[in-house]
């Protein structure tokens, strides 16, 4: 069932406006030996060179056919693979004669970590990590007694587990093996995983299910604690005609997208479908092998309302 899709309108950055402004200025213009009445070309049409499409950041995209993802969308919090932790004890008690590594220091695999000195043979042994990752606690110091506890704390970051909090009333809609896209409060980082583990039991609080996602995050970018919005994948439906929910802007209070034909670019109203917050269903408007702007295509939008401008002077 198609449902309605709400586009918000994007607000450029000042400083693109700034260059917008300098870039398609009758200066710009100008250089380029073409002069203000072939920038308009033909009546709703926006003429550009590949200078000028180059220079201001505009990328242009195929329209193609593609899959919307029906999406259950929830929020998290990024926690430590408790799979990739290691905690350092010693083998035999004994003196601690040496410790190399201090909190934040990262170590890699088989590197020693301390030198204890065994109380009943008085020989020193080294305890050696187990796994690439960085020390995140310390509880020795050269001359103290090693005990039960753990000497030091390495823990690995090379993937994480993204807890997910899932609604008693969504709960059936949720199953292990599941895709998910994990995304920062401000949209700028995203990753992809699985759910792979779904806690029996509700959360006393809020009585919310906790849904486990194993995600890479071999830069360090998800950093235990953070907070994070998801989306759950419920089903992949094809569609025939799919397009970068970034090329859409709002002229007249319609969506449009801009399309590249001979005479330049053209301001084509469409009809939306489905949508996932990544791409979105043209129902009608565009077809197939269209070239459009994918990307900055609020540059268009400014230049088109230059020409309006224009025409009711």
């Amino acid at each position: 069932m198609k449902s309605r899709t709400h586009i918000n309108k994007p607000i450029p950055h000042l400083l693109g406006c700034c260059f917008l402004i300098a870039l398609l200025s009758g200066h710009a213009l100008a250089e380029t030996g073409r002069g203000e009445e072939a920038e308009h070309g033909e009546e709703g049409h926006i003429e550009l060179t590949q200078q000028q499409i180059q220079h201001s950041g505009i990328t242009l995209a195929t329209v193609t056919s593609g899959t919307i993802r029906d999406v259950l969308p929830v929020y998290g919090v990024v926690a430590t693979n408790a799979e990739r932790v290691q905690s350092v004890t010693a083998r035999f008690d004994g003196v601690i004669r040496e410790v190399k590594k201090s909190v934040g220091d990262p170590v890699r695999k088989g590197e020693p970590l301390v030198t204890v000195e065994a109380n009943e043979s008085l020989k020193t042994y080294s305890i050696v990590s187990s796994l690439n990752g960085v020390i995140t606690q310390r509880n020795a110091n050269p001359g103290e007694q090693t005990s039960d506890a753990p000497l030091l704390e390495v823990k690995d970051f090379s993937t994480v587990w993204v807890e997910l909090s899932i609604f008693p009333k969504d709960v059936a809609q949720v199953q292990s093996g599941q895709k998910v896209r994990i995304l920062s409060l401000d949209s700028s980082q995203t990753a992809e995983g699985n759910i792979i583990y779904i806690a029996p039991l509700g959360q006393g609080s809020n009585q919310a299910i906790t849904a486990r996602v194993l995600i890479d995050n071999p830069n360090g970018t998800w950093k235990p604690g953070l907070f994070v919005n998801a989306q759950i994948t419920r089903a992949e439906i094809n569609t025939p005609v799919v397009i970068r929910n970034e090329a859409l802007q709002i002229v007249d209070d319609n969506p449009v997208v801009f399309v590249r034909g001979k005479e330049g670019f053209e301001a084509r109203t469409v009809t939306l479908g489905r949508t996932d917050g990544e791409l979105s269903e043209v129902v009608s408007g565009l077809s197939a092998d269209e070239v459009y702007v994918s990307n900055n295509s609020f540059i268009l939008k400014a230049e088109l309302g230059k020409g309006e401008v224009g025409d009711d002077d």
